[in-house]
């Protein structure tokens, strides 16, 4: 099926309404661009009817992303306040529109310094983890990396000057040491970078961007969202010691450790996938560089932290 166009750079009243023709009585709906969004068109759309947030797929977005599984989880979060609820699916013309949070504050990065902003930010996370909700998608760090491998080779391109199969075999060691039953995972969001923090007015924090939800490790999550944000390992120590109310504190800080160099190979992979597809004009070799750069060197701390060679 063919894309659902948008005309130029702007979603036009035209386009919208064929997404939501509930609203062609609207007396005055006005749409603006919304920044942020990487490998899809996101745009915020107002009228008397209310105030929402419209995605429009990015190109070949399909290959490693599951439309419905992503629906699922924001329908599911929305239930319990994590996530802006699910307007309207539209599949068919490569849409999803949520309410958008209006006067919402978009976290950066200096904000997960501030001390405190730490449970605000880190609670949302435990909520999702402990909701006890179960999504359909199973998400297994190091199944989903092979995936993202078998995406990129499937490109022929060749990037020869990363040793990307054997730091692959490398996770392959580390994940047998890890060893988490799939049976063992929990609700999580696998994608925790600042901007997908909202604080909203009643001064909670709300998650969106749910493209890659499913049941994973919980430490996978943390670890993805501190590969993300990049912050001192003290501020790292805070917000594990939050997250775990203070018990098994040590264990829960060496588990995320474990875990850190799998988000940094996933969105690697990613970056080079898109570096070959994507229309965007965005630097994906340079973003999948640094990510490479930096599994290397958690790699290879495991073993001065824990005594863990791979």
């Amino acid at each position: 099926m063919a894309p659902f166009k948008v005309p130029g750079k702007i979603l036009t009243k035209e386009s919208f309404l064929r997404l939501m023709p509930e609203w062609s009585d609207c007396r005055n709906i006005i749409i603006s661009v919304l920044s942020g969004g990487i490998t899809n068109k996101l745009y915020r759309v107002r009228s008397e009817k209310g105030d929402i947030a419209v995605r429009i797929y990015g190109y070949k977005t399909g290959l490693f992303i599951n439309r419905d599984n992503e629906a699922e989880a924001i329908a599911k979060m929305a239930q319990i306040g994590l996530s802006p609820g699910l307007v309207k699916y539209i599949p068919e013309k490569h849409a999803t529109i949520v309410d958008f949070i209006t006067g919402g504050y978009t976290l950066n990065n200096n904000d997960f310094l501030r001390e405190d902003f730490v449970e605000r930010i880190i609670d949302p996370v435990r909520k999702i983890h402990k909701s006890g909700e179960a999504f359909t998608r199973i998400f297994n760090p190091l199944k989903e990396i092979k995936k993202m491998l078998k995406i990129l080779n499937s490109t022929v391109t060749l990037y020869p000057e990363f040793d990307t199969e054997r730091t692959i075999g490398r996770l392959e060691t580390l994940f047998g040491i890890i060893s988490i039953p799939e049976s063992e995972y929990t609700p999580c969001h696998n994608d925790l970078l600042a901007d997908n923090f909202i604080l909203n007015r009643s001064g909670y924090i709300q998650l969106i961007d749910w493209e890659y939800a499913g049941m994973a490790p919980e430490y996978y999550d943390i670890a993805d969202m501190f590969q993300e944000i990049l912050v001192p390992g003290d501020v790292e120590k805070l917000f594990v010691k939050h997250y775990c109310e203070g018990l098994n504190l040590n264990m829960n800080l060496r588990m995320v450790d474990l875990f850190k160099p799998f988000p940094d190979i996933f969105w690697f992979l990613w970056s080079m996938i898109q570096n070959r597809i994507s229309t965007i004009d965005f630097d994906f070799y340079n973003y999948g560089k640094a990510k490479y750069k930096n599994a290397l060197r958690n790699l290879k701390s495991l073993n001065s932290m824990y005594g863990i060679k791979v």
